[in-house]
């Protein structure tokens, strides 16, 4: 035959296959955008920037070091069943009709999806030194482990354990990791309440999840059809056919499942919980994708729906572990569930079609490497929290990782402010002793005539809201109206630099709270408020006090002092 450079030769691989072979790696490489944009917009403005940072550098530094060693630990000669002999820098022939280096990008771009996975679920409070090391951890050592049992060579894929395109080689291992993770790490500042109620905090935009999880649908494509590695011989393309249609049933029949049971459970479809849903049936396919048939897939996929509802709310409101994206859901749960519905639903083995052996091989699977990355990712995680430690301060959470990790005034430029100087926020140690600095006695109610009611308005730095509004708790103040606004005094802004250059920003953002008083004194609230305010520097703030003519409260028709009242009018 003639090769490209015009030389008679033999060809050693086929075209075809190292092709096809390469279109999947870059599918999946397609991914990693997918996940940021999913994790970003299902979080905080003020942390887009580092969220699309993290996931920028999982994947450069996992490039890195899954090509110095882990790759070899993988698919490098079995020892004992357990792990590869290590290989250096991609030294031996991995090929089989595609090149090594084929075969390398491919498996990367996986490593680098497990990593990634766990940057969703310690969003908003990781450091972003202690992120890296994370990663360099999991391509280079943790992941080629696991994934040598599967797919190396190792003892699980001896025992005939199936796990096609990654349930959990991939997503259950980057699952467990961030229910590790986000336990130790502990939720978000004002997730939970102190009688343990959730409070939902909202990500910023449902639009940019929406991109993503588009993004990681075609992705998948290339996941799960690009796990044939070979793209000739009429069987294979048959097989690869009906990959991408029981990818994208059990996609659909999932995110179905998911909007009916929402809509039943909370009155309306919920979007990001439908959003996930997509993405709950994707993980749940991957495993056996090439294994079941399309009714098959869509009935995981209705599983999967369902089970990602139920799941998400395990974790948010009876586990309390903070996942702000459902990581640990989608891609923990769903990745386990997915590998074991190989055992009921494969064609050739599964239960429903009269086998019963895979399904236990497949269980022993999921546990064993459920308890190595739970085992491992605990003693890591641990490590790294007693000596770098894992989670960033209460100033720079409240803050934004934007500013505090990065120097990023805002991930949007002219569409939002840049954040204010953060001398004023508040520390672990005053919002957890707020309440406690405020001891003032409410002054007795009125016998009788119109009492005098006064207006006051505090306006101050929205680091500081918190702890304000623990001693006015405290006070006895039972209703506030808060508005973010921008303004400046005699700092009149600070400046920041952005590539090199200066930003000047010459409004911040602020906090005005308002309310009105009766019963309470004015005087206790300003003394409350100058209290936990005061710092001594520019920005603490001011206090404005305006005489009140009336006060009509709507629902009731009261007027005056009452209508300032909690209490429910006798009947």
């Amino acid at each position: 035959m003639i090769g490209c450079g015009g030389t008679m030769m033999m060809e050693k691989y086929a075209a075809a296959d190292t092709m096809w072979v390469l279109i999947g790696a870059f599918m999946v490489f397609f991914m990693q955008p997918g996940f940021a944009m999913v994790e970003t917009g299902f979080t905080r403005a003020k942390n887009a920037g580092n969220i699309v940072m993290k996931n920028f550098m999982d994947l450069c530094l996992g490039s890195i070091v899954f090509w110095i060693i882990g790759f070899g630990l993988m698919f490098g000669t079995d020892i004992g069943g357990l792990i590869g002999a290590p290989d250096f820098f991609v030294q031996n022939d991995y090929g089989a009709s595609y090149p090594s280096w084929a075969f390398f990008i491919f498996q990367t771009v996986f490593c680098a999806t497990a990593a990634t996975i766990v940057s969703g679920a310690m969003a908003e409070r990781t450091k972003f030194s202690v992120y890296c090391i994370y990663s360099i951890l999991i391509s280079a050592v943790i992941y080629p482990v696991s994934g040598h049992w599967i797919w190396g060579g190792g003892w699980l894929g001896a025992m005939g354990f199936h796990d096609f395109a990654g349930s959990t080689a991939v997503h259950m291992v980057g699952g467990v990791a961030a229910l590790v993770g986000a336990k130790i790490l502990g939720p978000r500042i004002g997730k939970y309440n102190a009688d343990g109620s959730v409070n939902a905090i909202p990500g910023h935009s449902l639009t940019l999840g929406a991109l993503g999880v588009f993004i990681l649908w075609f992705g998948w494509f290339g996941f799960n059809g690009g796990s044939t590695v070979c793209a000739t011989g009429d069987d294979v393309l048959t097989s690869m056919g009906r990959i991408f249609v029981t990818t994208n049933m059990a996609a659909a029949s999932a995110a179905t499942a998911t909007m009916f049971l929402t809509w039943l459970r909370y009155g309306k479809p919920d979007v990001s919980m439908t959003l996930n849903g997509a993405l709950a049936g994707l993980v749940a396919i991957t495993a056996g994708c090439d294994a079941v048939s399309v009714p098959g897939a869509f009935v995981i996929g209705i599983i999967a729906g369902l089970v990602i509802v139920f799941a998400v709310e395990f974790f948010d409101q009876i586990a309390r572990i903070d996942d702000p994206v459902g990581a640990i859901s989608v891609h923990g749960v769903c990745g386990a569930l997915g590998t074991l519905l190989v055992g009921v639903f494969a064609v050739d083995g599964g239960l429903l079609y009269g086998g019963s052996e895979l399904l236990i091989i497949q269980a022993t699977g999921v546990a064993a490497v459920a308890a190595y990355i739970g085992i491992v990712m605990t003693l890591i995680f641990q490590i790294l929290d007693k000596t770098i430690g894992l989670r960033v301060s209460t100033r720079e959470e409240i803050a934004g990782l934007d500013m505090e990790e990065h120097g990023l005034a805002s991930s949007y430029a002219d569409f939002m402010p840049a954040a204010e100087d953060f001398h004023g926020a508040v520390t672990a140690q005053e919002a957890a002793e707020a309440g406690a600095a405020v001891t003032y006695v409410t002054a007795a109610l009125p016998a009788a005539g119109r009492p005098k009611m006064t207006k006051i308005v505090i306006i101050t730095s929205q680091l500081r809201f918190e702890i304000l509004k623990e001693a006015l708790d405290k006070l006895g103040i039972t209703g506030m109206t808060v508005t973010k606004v921008l303004g400046y005094g005699l700092q009149k802004g600070n400046t920041e630099y952005y590539r090199g250059a200066e930003v000047s920003v010459h409004l911040l953002p602020k906090v005005k709270v308002e309310l009105v008083v009766s019963a309470i004194p004015v005087a206790a609230v300003v003394a409350a408020a100058k209290k936990v305010l005061y710092t001594g520097k520019y920005g603490d703030g001011k206090i404005f006090i305006y005489d009140v003519e009336n006060v009509v409260k709507i629902r009731t028709g009261e007027e005056g002092y009452e209508a300032l009242q909690d209490e429910p009018i006798e009947a």
